[in-house]
């Protein structure tokens, strides 16, 4: 069933409710780091939690990333089980009708070559259909698929005005009612779709309850500059613990680009969130409370453009970070009421300690660490999740690059350098969340679509 979050809430009353809940866990966090500071066992207590931390994630590494078990104990075939199916088997009455959809705005750069690709799939023709939605578009968008519609019969095109709210969630909303595929394929407008993706993802909805699977993200400019270098090793970071930690605790996520979600999931959900700026994040906390699971397929991957500066990456991971942690304030109720069940619930919070407690921590814990001239009350937990971090990141482009692990460990350190702009943007997006709400809206990044062309 869908999740109400405040019944009947307005858009300003749901933004200040998060205001007031973002706030109370500041305050809370950094009343916790000040008593942990006066206290005599603040660093024993600190000590203590750490090794625990330690212990669920040595309990992670060691997952066989292979085969993911179900509550129900049946086989997951994840990623690296895909290799036990053979997706060129696949015959015409087996595959299921996917719609592929696209919200697209002001993607006029890009979006022919995706269109193109996208009605070429290696998959049966009447066995698919492709929906794009030109979401107010003032850059000649919507008149590129006007024209394409009349090439590719496949295409279906819808537009929305400037009255649409939503963002990319109201976009895609208008259109998967109107779309008759079991199964939904989600891709940005800069995406990179192999031929034969639908072959590969298909067969891991054999498990009634896989709701959604998640395609592995690659960067296509990733010899550009640092910064997309540094997604790059992002990505790989993200592809280790995906399988490690689908393989343990069933907690798969979706990525927006690349998902692929099944139509009665999508239903019992209520359709994506009109209400939050992350509509994969979102999605997938929505999906694990409704008991279905997430799996992820490493191969073949999706490509998308990284961005190649500073200031945009800046404001890209600002978006995520807001998102990723407005889920926490949204479901925090049923998260508590342990709707997940044990499993996912203790993986939700070990994940919510190291990607969101330690950045909103760092501040207040250096000013008493200065004041009381001690060290810094969390430094163990700290250089424990920057470890946690590299090594993953190690794995991830051994996995990827099949490389040596002593040479996927010398890569690492740069994506590691990389990865500490994500502990500034954590501690400002939260920290910004507790004083000024933010307005909904769909900031999306630009395509110039060189990588395209490379």
């Amino acid at each position: 069933m869908a999740i109400e979050m405040v019944p009947n809430a307005s858009p300003d009353d749901l933004s200040e409710g998060r205001r007031l809940k973002a706030l109370a866990a500041l305050v809370l966090l950094w009343g916790i780091t000040g008593g942990l500071h006066m206290s005599p066992w603040g660093a024993l207590v600190v000590w203590v939690v750490t090794g625990l931390v330690a212990l669920y994630m040595v309990r992670i590494a060691i997952a066989n990333p292979i085969y993911a078990i179900s509550p129900n104990q049946s086989s997951l075939p994840n990623a690296l089980g895909m290799a036990a199916l053979d997706p060129t088997a696949l015959s015409p009455e087996d595959c299921p009708q996917v719609s592929v959809l696209v919200a697209a705005k002001n993607e006029a750069a890009v979006i022919a070559n995706l269109v193109d690709s996208l009605c070429s799939l290696n998959y049966p023709e009447d066995r698919y259909e492709l929906w794009v939605i030109d979401d107010n578009s003032n850059d000649g968008t919507g008149s590129i698929l006007d024209r394409l519609a009349h090439e590719y019969p496949k295409l279906k095109v819808l537009h929305r005005g400037p009255e649409a709210t939503g963002g990319k969630s109201g976009a895609l909303n208008l259109a998967w009612p109107r779309a008759t595929g079991e199964l939904l394929a989600v891709f940005d407008a800069d995406a990179r779709v192999p031929a034969n993706l639908l072959q590969h993802v298909v067969p891991l909805f054999a498990n009634e309850r896989t709701g959604a699977i998640q395609v592995r993200k690659s960067i296509v400019n990733s010899e550009t500059n640092f910064w997309t270098q540094g997604q790059a090793a992002e990505m790989a970071l993200d592809r280790y613990y995906q399988e490690q930690r689908a393989a343990r605790c069933g907690i798969g996520e979706l990525r927006g680009n690349g998902q692929f979600v099944r139509r009665t999931a999508i239903i019992q959900c209520g359709g994506w969130n009109e209400m939050t700026i992350t509509d994969d994040l979102d999605l997938t906390v929505q999906l694990h409370l409704n008991q279905w699971n997430i799996g992820f397929l490493t191969t073949p991957p999706v490509g998308e453009e990284g961005v190649t500066s500073g200031i945009a990456l800046w404001h890209q991971r600002n978006r995520w970070a807001e998102g990723g942690y407005q889920r926490y304030l949204d479901y925090w109720r049923l998260l508590l009421r342990n709707r997940l069940g044990w499993n996912k619930s203790i993986d939700m919070f070990m994940y919510w300690m190291l990607q969101y407690m330690l950045p909103i921590v760092a501040l207040p814990d250096l000013i008493f660490a200065i004041a009381l001239r001690q060290s810094p009350v969390f430094a163990p937990l700290t250089t424990f999740a920057v470890g946690v971090s590299y090594w993953g990141m190690a794995m991830g482009i051994r996995r990827t690059q099949n490389i040596s692990l002593p040479l996927a460990m010398v890569l690492a350190v740069k994506g590691t350098l990389y990865m500490t702009h994500w502990i500034v943007v954590m501690a400002f997006a939260t920290t910004r969340m507790a004083v000024r709400p933010k307005r909904l809206k769909w900031v999306k990044t630009i395509h110039d679509g060189e990588a395209a062309s490379a």
